[in-house]
């Protein structure tokens, strides 16, 4: 029996730790559209130690499936998400966000108590 956790969250977003938008699932997908085999690949999403604020957000493809992890499937994207930085992550939102000073995937997080100017990491 595997330690990972499977959550099909493409019927209802309330069960979702985390929710990631249409706009970012299209974005993923974009980045995603020239590789090869893309069975295992998963947007591994993570709080790290580190930044100004103490804690910054990572998001990145993995391919590895970690003891503990949990994994959602929204929008046709798989999301896997360590057991650790679960708790921090809980009722976010992950967007695709373009203007004229830049371009990225942001994270809106109830459960941050503040961030740093710059705006790549946070406090809880």
């Amino acid at each position: 029996m595997s330690a990972e956790t499977t959550v099909d969250t493409a019927a209802s977003d309330t069960d979702s730790v985390i929710q990631l938008t249409e706009t970012a699932a299209e974005k993923v997908r974009s980045f995603l559209s020239d590789q090869p085999d893309l069975d295992d690949i998963a947007l591994r999403v993570a709080v790290q130690a580190g930044g100004c604020a103490g804690f910054r957000y990572a998001l990145f493809f993995d391919d590895r499936q970690l003891d503990g992890d949990l994994e959602e499937i929204q929008h046709g994207i798989t999301i896997r998400i360590d057991r650790m930085s679960t708790p921090y992550l809980g009722g976010s939102v992950i967007d695709w966000k373009e203007s004229l000073e830049a371009s990225g995937f942001s994270i809106e997080n109830p459960n941050s108590s503040g961030s740093c100017a710059c705006g790549d990491s946070a406090t809880f």
